[in-house]
Parts: C-alpha cells; structure tokens; sequence
C-alpha cells in the first residue's frame, strides 16, 4: 500500500516543489500539511519558525491590518481562519489563471522578494555611519512574506476589488520576478541602498 500524500487544503501538493535559491533552503518550510496551523508552537523556540509552512506564515502575516502607521488597530487580531481562507481562494484564482501550483507560485514569490543585502547604522565616535551587510536566510524569508503581506495590504484597503484577487495577481507578478511588482520593487530598492553604503 502506498503512502498517502497529505495536500494543502486537500488540494496542492508540496512534496514535488524544488526551492531553486540554495540560500533559503533551510528556511522555507513545505511540510505537509492539510490546515496550515500550529497553534503557536513555533513561538517558544529559537529559529523554531523555519519549520512552520510557507502558506501559514504568510496568512500570519496577512493577519495584521490597515497602513503603514495602523498595522495592529485589532481589526484582524486573532482571526487566523479568514486569513487562511484569504490564502485558499487566491491560490483558487492563482490556479485557475496560470495552471500551476499555486504553492510553488508562493515559493517563486518569496524567492524574487527576498533581499540579499540591507543596510545597518553604526555609531563610531559620535557619527552614525549606514554600513550594507547581508541578510541572513531566516531574515529574507520574513522580509519577502512582509513586503508581499504590505503591499497586499496597502493596496486592498479602502478598495472595493477582494484582497484574494490583490494577493493572487501579486503572487503571480512576484514569481516572475516582475519589475513592477511592488515586493519586487521593495527588494530592489533595498539592495540599491545596501549597494551605495558599502
């Protein structure tokens, strides 16, 4: 008897996804699961959210609310299940436009928004220098689900068109790494900074 595959939302299957950045590897999660939830078990070990799935990590991410200066107004605090619907039906929509995975489309996603380079301050003697340094994989992952989750965010509010649509045509814009996606944008922008403060 074969072993059953476990598929997301009883849909997608993880196990033939190939993560192509060797560097995020380690940090990019496609365990198999049917509901992406862990109840927070991830929250009480170091580095423990490199095991968490890539899709419950980015409905955690969709979880807060509003702009840049209201993120955490309540409005979506705790109310993880809409968050994962939101995930369900844009992956629906990424499905029924381009035929793919949408899980793998996620991963292309995250892998084109994942800055390499950022930039820290550093107080010598009084003056504050911005000196580039590299970002660690665990660090790029987060940064790639936050700029996807902002941009998601920032341009669904105040906005008749479902934030499912918003997330399911970013998602695709991302994985082919287009200029104009605003994620894409982000990662550049970053890493022109980094590069003028070497």
């Amino acid at each position: 008897m074969s072993e059953q595959k476990l598929l997301l939302f009883r849909k997608w299957d993880t196990t033939e996804i190939q993560i192509n950045d060797i560097g995020l590897k380690t940090a990019i999660s496609l365990k198999q699961v049917i509901l992406p939830m862990d109840f927070g078990r991830s929250s009480l070990k170091r580095f423990n959210k490199a095991d968490v799935n890539i899709v419950e990590r980015l409905a955690n991410k969709l979880m807060h609310f509003g702009k840049k200066y209201a993120k955490n107004t309540g409005r979506m605090a705790g109310k993880k299940i809409h968050s994962i619907n939101v995930v369900r039906t844009a992956f629906d929509i990424i499905h029924l436009k381009t035929g793919q995975n949408p899980v793998e489309i996620l991963v292309r996603a995250v892998e084109n928004s994942a800055p390499n380079e950022d930039t820290t301050r550093i107080v010598y003697g009084g003056t504050v220098y911005h000196v580039s340094v590299d970002v660690s994989p665990l660090r790029r992952v987060d940064l790639a689900l936050r700029f996807i989750a902002d941009a998601v965010k920032e341009a669904t509010f105040s906005n008749p068109k479902p934030i499912e649509e918003y997330l399911a045509e970013h998602l695709i814009l991302s994985a082919k790494n287009d200029p104009s996606a605003p994620s894409v944008k982000k990662k550049s922008e970053l890493e022109r900074i980094a590069e003028a403060s070497r």
